[in-house]
Order: structure tokens, then C-alpha cells, then sequence
């Protein structure tokens, strides 16, 4: 039955028109920002994941960069460490030859005394930030440790838990301290003393740039691992949500043909009515 009134070739070619300019404007929203789930009505599941994802992957970058203060911080104490390990054993060397009677021990404790300020001297600088590990008071503040936020913990739907590393401070102030605590040498016998107490020293200086380098190179293995957890969580996110431009690009140009398909059929069923008037001459 035809009818002027009601042109059901008209609404069908209508509804298809719709749909295809529909699923044409979603094609060309994930060419133009790349991301086939790029709103939560696109995809609100998916949506959400995603951005809890994101969050965390920014959050790891942000412990990146506490990792490499902390790294940097340590590696700079335990580089002071090692030259006071080295200033102690040229120490130990001028005890040893002071040991002997037909030596001048006055000159001797006048070379020690100044390698004993090289050591303080030492110990003071090593500090990165205003952080120093081998002083007392590791930041000004009574801190006998430095904290360095190293990961952040999620399980479940919980909120995430941070974890640091913390490295103890060895103190090199209080206990390598030349100037108070060694034995000024002026005869063969406060020599034999202060080798006693230059070997205590030393071993101390040298346990304690042992436990830097180990804090250090932990702090080294964190850093590497959150950056390929962070590399690895964008690459999780990208495959979420990102768009196959390949795909998208063929699909574009199969709905612009369908386009202008649609278009052509609702033209056509808009012009059927006219041929009902040819039944009235």
C-alpha cells in the first residue's frame, strides 16, 4: 500500500543513515584522539581500569624520581666513605712508621694531624640535598636515617600502600673522629696506641662504606625495576585503550561509502510519493 502520509522506505532509509553517521562519528573521534575508549561511555569498564592504571603509572614515575634522589644521595656518601677508607690507610701507614725509635714522630703526628682534618673535611661535604649520611644528625633535624619512597603496593580494589627503603646512617662523625680520638704520637709507645686505634677506625670506615654501597645498589636495582614496571604498565594501558588506526582507517572509508549509499537510498525513498500522482491523471 502506498500513502503520502507515512513513507516506510523513507524511515528505514533514515534509520540506516543514522546509524551509519553514528558509527562514522565514533570511527573518526578514535583517528582523532587515538584511543578506541577515550570516555567512560565508550567503555565505562574498561574506562575505569584504565584510569586506575594511569594513576599508578604516574605514581611510579613520581618514586622514579625519589629513587634517583635517594641513589644519587647515597652514592655520594659512599664515595665520601671511600676516600676517608683511603685517607685512614695513608693514616695507618705513617703509625706504622712511627713505630720505630730513630724517626721523627713529631713530624709523623703533623702529617697525621693534617689527614685527620681531611677526614673531617671529607665527612662534613658529603652531603647531597642537605642530606648527609656519615654525620650524626643526618638532615639537620635529629634524622638518623634517610627514607627513600621505593614502590607503591596495590592488592585488590585496596587503596595502595607506599614501601621505602630506608638506609641508617653510619655516622663517620662520631665514630671516626681523628681529631678527638687518636693518639697524638710523640714516642714509639702512643704509636703502638694509635695503631691500635687507627685499625678500630679503619675497619669502621670500611664497614660503613660497605653497607652504603650495598643501600646504594639496592636503591640502583628499584630504580631499574619500577622503570620497566612503569614501561610495562603504559604498554597494559595502550593496549586497553588505544585504537588499530589500521583498522579505523579501512573502516572510515567503508562507512563514507556507506554514507553516501544511505544518503542516496533516503533521496530515493523520498521521492516515491511523486509517483502516486501519476495515478491521478
Amino acid at each position: 500500500m502506498s500513502s503520502i502520509l507515512t513513507n516506510s522506505s523513507a524511515i528505514v532509509a533514515l534509520q540506516t543513515l543514522k546509524s551509519v553517521n553514528t558509527n562514522l562519528a565514533k570511527t573518526q573521534d578514535m583517528i582523532s584522539t587515538g584511543k578506541s575508549i577515550a570516555t567512560a561511555k565508550d567503555g565505562s569498564a574498561i574506562f575505569a581500569i584504565a584510569k586506575v592504571m594511569e594513576t599508578d603509572a604516574n605514581g611510579f614515575k613520581a618514586i622514579s624520581d625519589s629513587l634517583a634522589l635517594g641513589e644519587s644521595t647515597v652514592a655520594v656518601a659512599s664515595a665520601g666513605a671511600e676516600q676517608v677508607v683511603n685517607v685512614l690507610q695513608d693514616i695507618k701507614t705513617l703509625i706504622v712508621s712511627a713505630q720505630s725509635e730513630n724517626v721523627d714522630h713529631a713530624k709523623i703526628q703533623n702529617e697525621i694531624g693534617e689527614r685527620a682534618a681531611q677526614v673531617a673535611s671529607v665527612i662534613a661535604a658529603a652531603q647531597f640535598n642537605g642530606a648527609n649520611l656519615l654525620a650524626t644528625d643526618v638532615d639537620g633535624n635529629g634524622a638518623t636515617s634517610l627514607s627513600v619512597l621505593s614502590s607503591l603496593d596495590r592488592v585488590g580494589s585496596a587503596a595502595p600502600t607506599a614501601s621505602s627503603i630506608t638506609v641508617a646512617s653510619v655516622d663517620f662523625e662520631a665514630n671516626v673522629d681523628l681529631v678527638t680520638n687518636l693518639t697524638a704520637i710523640t714516642d714509639t709507645t702512643t704509636a703502638a696506641t694509635a695503631l691500635g686505634e687507627i685499625e678500630t677506625f679503619l675497619q669502621t670506615a670500611i664497614d660503613g662504606a660497605a653497607s652504603l654501597g650495598a643501600s646504594a645498589k639496592r636503591i640502583e636495582g628499584q630504580g631499574e625495576f619500577v622503570s620497566k614496571l612503569t614501561d610495562a604498565m603504559t604498554l597494559g594501558i595502550g593496549a586497553l585503550v588505544d585504537a588499530d588506526l589500521e583498522a579505523a582507517s579501512a573502516r572510515l572509508q567503508s562507512l563514507q561509502v556507506q554514507q553516501q549509499l544511505a544518503t542516496q537510498s533516503l533521496s530515493i525513498a523520498n521521492q516515491a510519493p511523486q509517483s502516486i500522482l501519476s495515478l491521478f491523471r
